[in-house]
């Protein structure tokens, strides 16, 4: 990997991955007219502009762009060598947010910081934080994952100080997703199954002591198993959610036409920007969306397994990572509306208005095009005949034509 951080990158027969790039042009595009759709009435209403999230993910979107063009001229050994230099600002970003007077609270939650125009969310930095250093430490302490306790521990050291910081916003939802991740991208590296499951036992029965320790997360709990029993209090959301789903039917209302997102389902333009899509759209829209994200994470974990077979174990650790978070993040959010997963605030990618979460992603998928391109010039630099240089070549030459002369003398 690091001989191609001294080639010429800009060779002209190396392409963008093109079915990559058509999904991801599709879901901004969905979700662009989705979320604004979603957002026209509680924009009008709370800031006097019925396309003022409509900007704000237009802003957003060109920062995430601009910052992904940055992301794909990088090689990714950069990234592999700064790892931990990543993780270390993710770690920073945390504890900054958590500060009295620098975090910005919203709902009771302590998620947020201010940078002139941009309100960035730390927990979505962290994600591609973690992804990053994960990845290089699986290269490089690839043995001792697979046979050492030492090697599985150390990783899960620095998540227990992610999730204990993550805890304090809190952010349960983030929190689930980074170590899910996590979890994820250790096993796939090759971890002893029984170790594994160790921890994953443990990590089940401190998530059960945290949702049991806090009141309304166990509201959030019992109104999941049945949100029509208290309909007007704990299942409020996932009720009108609900409904919203139903008035679709199969093609549904019509673009703009939604009931629910005129202040009945709360969170229409983030946590709950599928329900609405869905309303408007209805099954026939819904289930688009979700083939495309499908397509996109199927997309993904085949480039991590192309990566793979290229001897490039850091770019394939890479792909696993993005495919797993944005995987987790669909499932989640497409759950929690749907009435299958307890009710958690968690943004659907490149749908949700969130600019946080846009910029990563943006930045992220970046990287796997990254990861794609190197895979290129790797398998045509094979594919090419090996020329000997001029002067081995002319070299050569002399050599046979004195051969020739000593022969026929």
């Amino acid at each position: 990997m690091n001989s191609l951080a001294g080639k010429n990158l800009m060779m002209e027969d190396a392409s963008i991955d093109g079915p990559l790039a058509m999904v991801v042009v599709a879901l901004i595009s969905i979700g662009f007219v989705g979320m604004t759709s979603a957002s026209i009435e509680f924009s009008a209403e709370k800031y006097g502009d019925p396309f003022f999230h409509m900007f704000r993910y237009l802003f957003h979107l060109s920062v995430g762009v601009i910052g992904g063009l940055v992301v794909y001229r990088i090689p990714m050994s950069f990234w592999q060598r700064s790892g931990w230099l990543w993780l270390l600002v993710g770690f920073i970003l945390l504890i900054l947010v958590l500060i009295p007077g620098v975090g910005r609270e919203v709902n009771g939650s302590q998620r947020w910081l201010v940078f002139g125009p941009i309100t960035v969310q730390s927990s979505e930095l962290l994600k591609g934080c973690m992804i990053i250093y994960l990845a290089g430490y699986l290269v490089r302490r690839q043995d001792e994952v697979r046979e050492e306790w030492r090697g599985f521990i150390k990783p899960m050291g620095v998540l227990f100080i992610a999730t204990l910081l993550l805890m304090l916003e809190p952010d349960f939802g983030a929190t689930v997703v980074t170590v899910g991740t996590a979890f994820g991208m250790i096993f796939l590296a090759g971890v002893r199954l029984w170790q594994f499951l160790l921890v994953i036992l443990a990590s089940i029965a401190a998530m059960v002591i945290l949702v049991v320790s806090e009141p309304y997360r166990m509201k959030r709990l019992t109104a999941f198993t049945d949100p029509w029993a208290d309909q007007f209090d704990t299942g409020y959301q996932l009720t009108q959610a609900l409904i919203a789903f139903g008035r679709g039917e199969w093609l549904g209302v019509g673009l703009g036409n939604s009931i629910q997102k005129l202040f009945y389902l709360p969170e229409a333009h983030t946590d709950f920007v599928f329900a609405i899509f869905a309303e408007e759209f209805g099954v026939v829209g819904a289930l688009t969306m979700m083939s495309l994200f499908c397509f996109l994470v199927v997309k993904v974990m085949q480039i991590g397994r192309r990566a793979e077979r290229r001897q490039q174990p850091f770019s394939a650790y890479v792909a696993y990572g993005v495919a797993l978070m944005i995987g987790g993040q669909v499932f989640i959010n497409i759950g929690v509306n749907t009435g299958l997963l307890p009710t958690k605030g968690l943004t659907l990618p490149f749908v949700s208005y969130g600019g946080t979460s846009l910029i990563v992603c943006c930045g992220l998928i970046a990287m796997i095009f990254r990861i794609s391109y190197e895979l290129s010039l790797l398998e045509q630099e094979k594919l090419k005949p090996a020329v000997p240089p001029k002067k081995e070549r002319k070299r050569g030459k002399v050599t046979e034509e004195s051969r020739k002369e000593v022969l026929a003398s």
